[in-house]
């Protein structure tokens, strides 16, 4: 665990020097993962997900959303899946739906797995115009204790997420930078301690920086 230490300070260090001159969020970011083995190389994943806000400048808690999602996938060889699903998010005054479609491939190496997420989905909420993202993701998950992931040992991830959006004549681009260290429970159970850090509005303005304190839990069926 040691060696991956220093790389979450760095992310942590980079996060705050970045935003000590930008606009800054900050807040929980807690989510549940259920997923469901089918036949046939087939599952789905639901995912539920709520997002509250605790600081803006100072202290100011705010309630700003809930996703909830389903998503279902196949196999189309050894290591890489093909899936599509569907979301709502649900804000104190406005409802919003997204189709998603992505690829994943996932490769498994002696003491950790390297994955690559390319996902396209598309937002559609009343009285505004489409908005179309593509988003790439680079996710790595490290064995802390041996050479792979087994009950009541620790695991160590990292994400790195590249995002592009599109909304009628306006667009942007995202980075996201996540750091999380995980426990086994038990071979279908798993949680998730970590932050989540996004920088965005590269193009039309200043940039605004979100750092999320995430705990996710995941259970496999």
């Amino acid at each position: 665990m040691k060696r991956f230490f220093p790389i979450s300070i760095l992310l942590l260090t980079l996060a705050f020097a970045g935003m000590s001159q930008n606009t800054v969020q900050m807040g929980l970011l807690p989510s549940l993962n259920v997923s469901k083995k089918l036949p046939k190389d087939w599952s789905l994943h639901a995912k539920a997900e709520s997002r509250q806000q605790l600081y803006r400048g100072d202290f100011d808690y705010a309630y700003l959303n809930t996703d909830m999602s389903l998503i279902a996938g196949s196999k189309i060889s050894l290591n890489t899946s093909l899936a599509a699903g569907y979301l709502v998010r649900v804000e104190p005054d406005a409802v919003s739906h997204r189709a998603i479609q992505q690829l994943t491939i996932v490769n498994r190496y002696a003491g950790f797995r390297l994955s690559h997420r390319f996902s396209a989905d598309q937002t559609f909420q009343r009285d505004e115009a489409t908005e179309f993202r593509f988003r790439y993701r680079i996710s790595s998950e490290f064995a802390l204790q041996g050479q792979s992931v087994d009950p009541g040992e620790y695991f160590f991830k990292l994400n790195n997420e590249y995002l592009y959006s599109i909304q009628g004549k306006a667009d942007d681009v995202e980075i996201r930078l996540g750091a999380f260290v995980g426990y086994s429970l038990k071979p279908e159970t798993k949680i998730e301690l970590g932050i989540d850090y996004r920088v965005d509005s590269f193009i039309n303005s200043s940039s605004r920086h979100r750092l999320w304190f995430a705990v996710n839990f995941y259970q496999n069926f």
